[in-house]
């Protein structure tokens, strides 16, 4: 016997890991092959693009980083980038309180409970296009049912999607409205996990209903409220549809954002290298972002 030869059991051991890792490949396969094709292979192509001049239709011509050294000098660049900042900055909050409020309203013991969150739910899965349609039939400056009641009670009649300071607001108000039951039911989850002890142990404490929501309910709810900030701010530096069908960025450009930039630099300029390499820009903001609350979660989130 060699003095080097590993014994039979290690090599059983080793051979059987080799075995299952094969079988969880081969399990994987389904959902590996689509992220692949449809994921991995778009990324890498649209970074190629990125570095070339290209038209869609003639030969693309190679630029190197001219694209991003284009777009970071660019004043519409910035533009679009603030008009998504100030949609997020707009949205989150909107968006996080109305849903913490649903969330509290319907973890109480309601009648027809199960009916009104399926309610508030319904938008969710409703399509962005007939949303959009919707809110911007509401919002109508000349017969909109809001504008109606805004006269009736004798409040300014805002120009909304079709003044170029009202037109983000109106976008980020029918956002907010659409994904309500979003954050709805996640942070109802959330709150049905809190064990109901630490609300009795702190009402014995002598604490107020205040203090129980400030004290306990908030920083329990910690997990949930990261999943929804992270989530939400991702969904929101990608925003499209509702501003496509809304308003197409204008009036004058005053609610273009990135993702619509993106579009148009494509299918309406032509130029797709400078729409890959915006589309990376963005891609690069949004993992940043990302990256910062993933490490800063550890100062504000309990799992305990």
């Amino acid at each position: 016997m060699k003095a080097n030869a590993r014994p039979a059991h290690t090599r059983t051991r080793k051979s059987g890991g080799w075995k299952r890792l094969g079988w969880v490949l081969f399990f994987l396969l389904p959902s590996a092959i689509p992220l692949f094709v449809f994921t991995l292979v778009p990324m890498v192509s649209s970074f190629w693009v990125s570095l070339h001049k290209w038209n869609l239709i003639s030969p693309m011509e190679w630029v190197g980083l001219g694209n991003y050294q284009n777009l970071l000098g660019d004043e519409m660049t910035r533009r679009v980038f603030l008009h998504t900042l100030i949609y997020v900055a707009g949205y989150l909050p909107i968006v996080y309180a109305g849903g913490l409020l649903l969330a509290l309203a319907l973890n109480q013991k309601l009648k027809g409970r199960a009916f009104l969150r399926a309610t508030y739910f319904l938008p969710v899965v409703t399509s962005w296009v007939v949303v959009a349609l919707v809110w911007k039939w509401l919002l109508n400056p000349t017969n909109g049912l809001v504008n109606q009641v805004l006269g009736a009670i004798g409040l300014p009649e805002p120009g909304w999607w079709t003044d170029p300071h009202w037109a983000l607001p109106a976008v980020i108000l029918s956002s907010a409205w659409k994904d309500l039951g979003f954050v709805m039911v996640i942070l109802l989850a959330g709150l049905q996990a809190i064990p109901s002890d630490i609300y009795e142990a702190a009402k014995v404490d002598g604490s107020s209903a205040w203090q129980r929501f400030w004290r306990v309910t908030l920083p329990l709810l910690s997990p949930s409220t990261f999943f929804v900030v992270v989530i939400s701010l991702i969904n929101g530096f990608q925003v499209f549809d509702q501003v496509y069908v809304m308003t197409a960025g204008g009036p004058q450009g005053s609610s273009q954002v990135v993702v619509g930039q993106i579009y148009d630099l494509t299918f309406r300029y032509g130029r797709a290298g400078e729409a890959s390499a915006l589309s990376w820009i963005l891609f690069a903001v949004i993992l940043l972002i990302t990256v910062v609350q993933i490490r800063g979660q550890r100062r504000w989130v309990h799992y305990a």
